[in-house]
C-alpha cells in the first residue's frame, strides 16, 4: 500500500530539499504531492520554479501519512506565517502521523505546537526560536512521529529517513543499490 505523503511548496523554498524529499520518496513507492501555499508555479530561494501538483487549499482536508517540509529562507517563514499549513501539521500529529521538517522549517513545527518536549535538530539560524523543544546539534533525528533535519547539505540523509519510517529500513538498502548514497547506514 503506498503512503501519501504532502510537501508544501512556499515561495523562497530551498530547492535541494524539496527535490530530494520528492524524489526520493518518489523512488520508494510513495505517492507524492506537492502543494503551493497561493499558487501552483512556486520559485525556491535561489531562483529555481517548480509546478506543484496542487495548491495548499485543495489537500488542507485530506489525510496524509506524512506532511514535509523543506526549510529555505524565505520558505520557512512563510510557511509558519500560513493558518493552512499550521493547521495541517496540528491535524496531522493529532492522527499520530508523521511530521517531518528540514533546515529552517522546524519554526513551523514550533508554531504548530506539535514538538513541546521532543528531541529536534534545525539550521543553527532557527535554533534559538525552538523554545519548547529540545535542540540537538546532528545531522538528522528521529523522535517518535517527528522526523528534523540540519540543512540542505544533510537533505538525502533526510530524505532516506523519512523512507525509513514509512516503509521500513530494508527499502532504504533496496534503494541505495542503485542511488549509492555515502550517507545511509547499511
Amino acid at each position: 500500500m503506498s503512503k501519501n505523503v504532502l510537501v508544501p511548496l512556499a515561495e523562497g523554498f530551498e530547492e535541494i530539499e524539496a527535490v530530494t524529499i520528492v524524489d526520493i520518496l518518489r523512488r520508494a513507492g510513495a505517492t507524492v504531492t506537492t502543494a503551493g501555499l497561493h499558487k501552483r508555479n512556486v520559485t525556491g530561494s535561489h531562483g529555481i520554479s517548480i509546478i506543484a501538483d496542487s495548491v495548499i487549499q485543495e489537500e488542507i482536508d485530506k489525510e496524509w501519512d506524512l506532511v514535509a517540509l523543506p526549510g529555505g529562507i524565505p520558505g520557512a517563514q512563510n510557511l509558519a506565517e500560513n493558518e493552512d499549513v499550521v493547521t495541517l501539521i496540528q491535524k496531522t500529529s493529532a492522527h499520530k502521523k508523521f511530521t517531518a521538517a528540514v533546515c529552517a522549517a522546524p519554526i513551523v513545527l514550533e508554531k504548530a505546537g506539535v514538538i513541546k518536549g521532543k528531541k529536534v535538530t534545525s539550521h543553527p539560524s532557527v535554533e534559538k526560536e525552538i523554545v519548547t523543544a529540545f535542540h540537538q546539534e546532528t545531522r538528522t533525528l528521529v523522535d517518535d512521529k517527528i522526523i528534523t533535519g540540519q540543512a540542505c547539505g544533510s537533505a538525502m540523509e533526510f530524505a532516506f529517513e523519512l523512507v525509513a519510517v514509512l516503509c521500513g529500513e530494508e527499502k532504504v538498502k533496496e534503494m541505495d543499490k542503485s542511488i549509492l548514497s555515502v550517507n545511509v547506514k547499511s
